[in-house]
């Protein structure tokens, strides 16, 4: 009786009416988010009297900061709170954030006052200001962490009903809407609100978000009532940890001379009947030592931290086996954190498009995610038909080449970028420029957007190839992983980026040279960090291609694909996350 109650009371909630609370609630907190970060170098060099240097590597870590924490939200709600708590949770913890920052703005205080061009010396911001200013970026980044990957999810569950198979075409359309909600609310967020910032001052630029982070978090729990929240349960990443602490536990155990099934732990229905031969020693972590102590009467484990399963060891190999091509992705995110720099290059220039009107600095990105969409509808449509004909690959190209294709483009981009800097610090230098990094060049903005969309370019190239790559060769269950570890690959990037900024302006800037990173990019060389960040890339592509050297040619992400295209498991979807 009391199981025809719940699954009566389930049919009576979740379904399309509570869509919009949720994808309203994403779509905001990507505006105000996104709204904030893009045009933030400038607020910290202006009221916090930061380095260009300083700043980039700040916000470098707040990224690293606010993607990294997406794989702790994701282990959270999983194991403990359940998604709709960890989405409202978020949802609040931004809210803080967002209104600590505009306090910054409204408040004197909070900050300290910019300097005036008479002022020999600045006074810096104090400890309580700048503690201020990072409790701030901390709400932001906890609350990213526990709503992006949880928000996704907990729409599908509205949607996931037993009872009704055909709502698996639902989802599907659910998916499409929320990622182009989130692409509208990106381009609305580096557009709108960034032209308000500049146009109308911080105090209304920083309202405006927490107004839209107000009503985001007021729609999602208006919508409490209407939703099936999933109880917690145990996370994948958990078990995958537990396979580690099992292996260590017991690695004075010796690994028996045959791999033969009876040595060790797997279910009834289980796909594996003994461990493959790479990485052994994660194979003591389901050795059965003692049936009576290790087991349970129905055959489970009875401490899954000492013992595991045949298939949380195989599904462990499995992601470390995808690490080294992971790790071939970090350049592509460097290149693309140096956004600050490129803000401070654009404010300089001419950016009108038309007499009356021009496009704010910190809204060039927009040209990336233009070229990113066109790239990724002109392959989808166009060149996958024409490519699956002569390579017989349902994709077109095999994921690895897509990969490459965007190491190349993205080395591309970073070339192009020293090269218009170079001539742009030159003009400003010969027109008498070289001490006022504020004076406009006579030299049109439009310059940077050839770059900003082979940016574009590769990361769509490279980025859908990617989560290909690692779908193809992660076991089914763990096709959720693949998206995780494109965020963490972000996060590390962020913080490499931000250690290599730091980096290169104390290295330039030894024996009272200026640095590379000046906050006066006329006597600066931002060309020359330009041209570095191209060999790095070049240099990572060779790596790319030794990578590729260790994987067997059925392993290139190739062979698992035809399910892919048929079962549309692995899409575009990942690319709204960047």
């Amino acid at each position: 009786m009391g199981i025809e109650t719940e699954v009566e009371e389930r049919s009576r909630k979740g379904g399309l009416r509570t869509m919009p609370f949720i994808i309203v609630n994403e779509s905001f907190e990507r505006v105000a988010s996104y709204g904030l970060q893009t045009n933030m170098i400038i607020y910290l060099m202006t009221f916090y009297q930061m380095s260009a240097a300083t700043g980039t590597s700040i916000l470098g870590i707040w990224t690293a900061l606010s993607n990294g924490l997406a794989i702790v939200g994701a282990i959270i709600s999983d194991s403990y709170l359940g998604r709709f708590k960890a989405v409202a949770v978020g949802s609040i913890s931004t809210l803080i954030g967002m209104i600590i920052l505009w306090l910054t703005a409204m408040i004197p205080q909070l900050k300290s006052s910019p300097c005036s061009q008479f002022q020999h010396v600045c006074n810096g911001p104090t400890a309580f200001q700048l503690a201020v200013l990072f409790s701030c970026f901390g709400f932001m980044s906890l609350g990213a962490g526990f709503v992006r990957p949880c928000s996704i999810i907990f729409g599908a569950d509205q949607l996931k009903k037993k009872e009704n198979p055909e709502n698996q075409r639902l989802i599907g359309s659910y998916f499409n809407w929320y990622y182009a909600s989130i692409g509208i609310s990106t381009i609305f967020a580096v557009t709108v609100i960034v032209y308000i910032q500049d146009r109308y001052g911080w105090q209304v630029g920083f309202g405006i978000p927490v107004i839209l982070m107000f009503l985001s978090v007021s729609m999602f729990l208006i919508g409490s009532p209407l939703y099936i929240k999933v109880k917690a349960k145990e996370s994948l990443l958990i078990e995958l940890l537990q396979v580690v602490v099992a292996a260590f536990r017991k690695r004075n155990t010796s690994l028996p001379l045959t791999d033969h099934g009876d040595y060790y732990h797997w279910p009834l229905g289980s796909e594996f009947l003994a461990p493959s031969n790479d990485f052994r020693c994660l194979n003591r972590a389901c050795i059965i030592q003692d049936p009576q102590r290790d087991l349970n009467p129905d055959g489970s484990a009875s401490n899954p931290w000492n013992l595991c399963s045949l298939e949380q060891v195989e599904s462990l190999k499995a992601l470390i086996r995808v690490l080294p091509m992971w790790s071939t992705g970090f350049m592509i995110f460097v290149a693309m954190n140096q956004f600050s720099f490129s803000v401070l290059q654009t404010r300089t220039m001419d950016r009108h498009i038309f007499p009356q009107f021009e496009i704010p600095a910190a809204s060039f990105s927009v040209f990336l995610i233009i070229a990113l969409t066109i790239w990724i509808t002109f392959y989808d449509r166009v060149l996958v038909p024409l490519l699956s004909k002569y390579t017989g690959r349902p994709r077109g190209l095999s994921p690895a080449i897509r990969m490459g294709i965007g190491l190349i483009v993205s080395c591309m981009s970073m070339a192009l970028s020293a090269i218009t800097e170079s001539i742009r610090r030159q003009r400003a230098i010969e027109e008498g420029h070289e001490d006022d990094p504020s004076a406009l060049v006579n030299m049109s903005a439009m310059w940077f957007v050839p770059q900003y969309a082979l940016l574009g370019v590769a990361e769509a190239a490279h980025a859908v190839g990617q989560i290909e790559f690692f779908y193809s060769l992660l076991p089914k269950s763990m096709s959720s992983i693949a998206s995780a570890m494109y965020t963490i690959g972000t996060a590390v990037a962020s913080l490499v980026g931000s250690v290599l900024v730091s980096g290169v302006d104390w290295l330039s800037s030894t024996g009272g040279k200026t640095s590379w990173l000046s906050s006066n990019i006329n006597k600066g060389h931002l060309d020359y960090y330009f041209w570095l960040l191209t060999f790095l890339s070049l240099l990572n592509f060779i790596y790319f291609l030794v990578v590729c050297l260790f994987y067997e040619p059925g392993n290139d992400g190739s062979s698992r694909l035809s399910h892919v295209a048929d079962d549309g498991e692995c899409d575009y979807r990942i690319l709204s996350e960047s």
